[in-house]
């Protein structure tokens, strides 16, 4: 325990390790994110410091997104994909100044992504160190999160777009949610003031908010699986598709300008208990027993069931009849995403 979950736990956290649950009413806290606003501790968000006079050009080569064009004090969405264009990661990328960025990332991902970002610097004038220890990080997401951010901080920040005041700086993130990256030894007065304006509430809460958003969240279970425009990525603008070359680039552009892409992440919910990332789907009037789909993201709902986000065939989503976990397990009813899809590339004819 550090003195920052020590101050958590006397205000009525509980935790798994370092994951706060709940705040003693989980459903009470998840009515709270639908109807009103939630302040909750991200400590299962890892971050790495990428800083020095190489450090854009170097992550220019190795993220989707278009890194040299990111202007301090902001951030965009981005992965990091293998040769083979598939997401080792997705990240939140904050750029500090000219020199320095943080990543912000699922911390089931953090070590390994740690370990072997670097051995891709080579020569570049650059440091990537692990820093979560060095800040705490708040999430403030519901209808009334905005009014919540704006009395705390005394102003509401655009999205992408960082403020600095009240010991943190904050920036809006796709739907409605807000971050805050404080400082430890202001952190507990901040979460003071935030419980005062939003229900104090577990993680989950986030989970769930950050998947009505539609935003996914690559963790270890499904890292290396998914190419970034079959988890919308290409929606969210974490996909830059006129920068120079990346890691797995070809890939992903071959993608997109040939028209192949069959499938994307759908919203979805199912009664009872959440399923976990990589959990499988089924549409047996399509594909018979074979799988169609992947869940990339789950979490528990206000009224009861889970909702989540998959990959799944379009031809299975297309169809409405599609199952979790077997071709007879329970059926998924999908929901609208809250963002619109960009029109599909039209098939490009190779000339033989």
């Amino acid at each position: 325990m550090t003195r920052w979950t020590d101050f958590l736990a006397e205000h009525g956290a509980r935790f798994d390790h370092e994951t706060v649950l709940s705040f003693g009413a989980p459903g009470t806290e998840l009515e709270a994110a639908r109807d009103r606003a939630v302040v909750c501790d991200l400590a299962p968000l890892g971050v790495l410091r990428v800083a020095g006079p190489d450090a854009a050009a170097f992550l220019q080569g190795q993220l989707t997104n278009d890194v040299v064009a990111l202007a301090a004090g902001s951030s965009q969405i981005a992965a990091w994909c293998s040769p083979k264009g598939r997401m080792l990661a997705n990240f939140l990328v904050r750029r500090i100044d000219d020199n320095a960025f943080e990543l912000i990332f699922s911390r089931t991902l953090l070590e390994v992504v740690r370990r072997r970002l670097p051995m891709f610097v080579l020569r570049a004038k650059l440091t990537i160190e692990d820093a979560t220890a060095a800040s705490v990080r708040l999430g403030i997401g519901g209808p009334a999160a905005a009014t919540a951010i704006g009395d705390a901080f005394g102003a509401v920040p655009a999205l992408h777009r960082w403020t600095v005041g009240a010991g943190g700086a904050t920036a809006a993130l796709p739907g409605a949610r807000f971050i805050a990256i404080v400082d430890p030894q202001r952190a507990a007065p901040l979460w003071q003031t935030m419980a005062s304006l939003a229900r104090a509430a577990g993680y989950p809460a986030w989970e769930w908010l950050t998947i009505r958003a539609g935003v996914p969240v690559i963790t270890a279970a499904t890292s290396d699986q998914l190419v970034p425009q079959t988890a919308n990525l290409d929606a969210l603008g974490g996909v830059n598709f006129h920068k120079g070359c990346y890691t797995g680039q070809e890939i992903v552009a071959r993608t997109q300008y040939l028209g192949r892409l069959k499938e994307r992440l759908v919203l979805a919910h199912v009664d009872g208990a959440s399923p976990v990332p990589a959990d499988r789907l089924y549409c047996a009037s399509v594909f018979g027993d074979q799988a169609c789909g992947t869940i990339v993201n789950a979490a528990s709902a206000p009224g009861g069931g889970c909702d989540l986000l998959a990959v799944l065939q379009n031809a299975a989503r297309e169809s409405g009849d599609v199952r979790l976990a077997a071709p007879d397990g329970r059926r998924l009813a999908l929901l609208p995403l809250p963002y619109p899809l960009p029109a599909a590339a039209p098939p490009r004819i190779r000339i033989t």
